[in-house]
């Protein structure tokens, strides 16, 4: 009974460890998260700032796992070359070594005091020190664990079947590196498995050398999380960054598992602390992966890329059809090309929009996910597109082959802007419908329905007076604008007089109905502005101001 009893206060000690983690990461990305993200994106420019930058920020969130899932969706987004994301993984993995060496000095005693400093700025400080105060309360959990842990370990440490396991264990340097990987995977972090390993060697349950063999584990779990979870899709190219940091590592492991008679007692000699000897290891370890791999990220760089070559999927919607790099030589059929791809846009943002009528009509959630990843496309359009653009010579284009140029940058970023409101604002509203169980009103629904459509013919009119330019379908395309506001406003009279009679499905339905009716008139207005206003513009024909001139 005594010994089921201890079990259970280990695996709540190992849980109370996980979470003061989990609270020291949440609070250091809640706090600088953006900027860390900036930092990490800036310092990509060459090995050696990526090198340093992998290595702060690892330290700061405590998860070499975190910073490999933020540089892997950099690097699978394209927008990192695959050398410096290779370097910033070097220097996260050595980065993870800074706390382990810190937390391996007995400061067990602060912990108390770390948890009341953090708590008193948690309940009364504003944002940025709240969240501060929530990284102070992590690492007094964490350094409460570690002393409950060790604490707890201490009677069993002579018990002979004890003894007997972790001597078998212990012969087997293979199945520790498993038994390890597998909890760091299982964990998600690194650092919580290698203190809960000098927890055991510091009470001498464990062997030194079975012990290092359970570090090269951990090092070798943490870099499983990244492929498994940093990367979707088919494209090989994206998984060269996470496969490559988990070949070197696992290089490393081998490497080191064949080292561990030779090195073990070596380091044991230079220091007899066993919990101090574990966090020199794991140091060394990551420093001379670090020193193995530097120079080799070019070639090794390489070779990744031959193994995981660039899959390119002929029906991804997202992917430009019409952007030929051979044309940015002339750049007058390069404008044409683009014109061409900027079409695509109307026609993805066309059928966002006859998701979201079908979304209004019969929500589901299937419909919603479908048409929310058209928004996807939307953006890599507009992204490929706006690069492909700005990269022309301008010294080789004439004054309207500019004004053309503007047209097409200004009609993808208005669709873009418009899808994004079908997605972020609309859809979400659909959704918060359907999570609560309520309907719109009949007349409602129909009032959305109608406006719904007068926005599919207004995108397809858009597309055609985009590679027409005529005035008169101009005028008529911006005259929808006013025609979307007496429609709001005729819609949001007839709600209140619905609210006057109170019906209880206009009541439930309220605010989503008013901001359903904001968000369609300012697609419509993102709709207009990329293609009517353009024209109207150039034929001298659009005020540049709205307000009575007064004299």
């Amino acid at each position: 009974m005594d010994f089921s009893v201890t079990l259970l206060n280990l695996a709540g000690a190992v849980a109370l460890l996980l979470w003061g983690v989990h609270m020291v990461q949440t609070g250091v990305q809640r706090a600088f998260g953006a900027r860390l993200r900036s930092f990490l994106s800036n310092a990509l420019r060459n090995r050696f700032k990526a090198f340093l930058a992998g290595m702060g920020v690892t330290a700061v969130l405590q998860s070499s796992t975190a910073t490999g899932l933020m540089i892997s969706g950099f690097a699978a987004g394209g927008l990192v070359e695959l050398v410096p994301a290779l370097a910033v993984m070097l220097g996260a993995n050595v980065g993870t070594t800074l706390i382990v060496q810190v937390l391996s000095f007995d400061v067990a005693e602060i912990a108390p005091a770390l948890i009341l400093i953090g708590l008193l700025m948690f309940r009364r400080a504003s944002a940025g020190p709240r969240d501060f105060g929530r990284v102070l309360i992590g690492l007094g959990l964490m350094l409460m664990a570690l002393h409950n842990f060790v604490a707890l370990l201490a009677p069993y440490e002579d018990v002979p079947s004890l003894r007997l396991l972790l001597g078998a264990i212990s012969t087997q340097p293979l199945l520790d590196v498993i038994l390890a990987a597998g909890l760091t995977w299982a964990a998600h972090s690194s650092v919580a498995v290698v203190l809960v390993i000098m927890s055991f060697a510091a009470q001498g349950t464990v062997p030194p050398q079975a012990a290092f063999a359970l570090v090269l584990g951990a090092n070798l779990g943490t870099a499983i999380n990244p492929i498994l979870e940093g990367v979707t899709g088919n494209d090989q190219a994206a998984k060269r960054l996470p496969i490559g940091n988990f070949l070197n590592r696992l290089f490393g492991v081998v490497c080191g598992v064949m080292a561990l008679p030779y090195i073990s007692p070596w380091i044991v000699t230079v220091n007899p602390n066993n919990a101090r000897a574990v966090a020199d290891f794991h140091t060394v370890f990551n420093v001379v992966l670090a020193l193995v791999f530097f120079p080799l990220l070019t070639p090794y760089a390489s070779l990744l890329t031959r193994w995981l070559p660039s899959r390119i999927d002929q029906s991804d919607p997202s992917r430009p059809i019409y952007l030929d790099p051979a044309a940015r030589e002339t750049p007058v059929l390069a404008i044409g090309a683009a014109a061409r791809e900027a079409l695509r846009m109307a026609d993805v943002l066309e059928s966002m929009l006859v998701g979201l009528r079908e979304s209004f009509d019969n929500a589901n959630r299937r419909q919603i996910g479908e048409t929310k990843r058209l928004d996807d496309v939307l953006d890599k359009l507009n992204t490929a597109i706006k690069v492909y653009v700005t990269s022309l010579d301008t010294d080789a284009l004439s004054e309207a082959d500019l004004r053309r140029a503007r047209e097409i940058l200004g009609f993808a970023t208005n669709l873009e802007q418009a899808g994004d409101i079908v997605d972020k604002n609309l859809l979400g509203i659909v959704s918060k419908a359907a999570k609560r169980g309520v309907t719109f009103s009949t007349s409602g629904q129909a009032e959305l329905l109608s406006m719904t459509d007068r926005l599919i013919m207004n995108i397809r009119t858009a597309a055609s007076l985009f590679m027409t330019g005529d005035e008169r379908a101009a005028r008529l395309l911006a005259a929808e604008k006013e025609a979307f506001r007496a429609m709001e406003t005729a819609s949001t009279d007839a709600h209140f007089d619905r609210l006057r009679s109170k019906r209880i499905d206009t009541t439930e339905t309220s605010s989503l109905h008013l901001d359903a009716l904001r968000d369609l008139k300012s697609v419509n207005k993102h709709i207009v502005a990329a293609a009517a206003y353009p024209v109207l513009e150039s034929k001298g024909e659009l005020l540049s101001t709205r307000l009575r001139q007064i004299s």
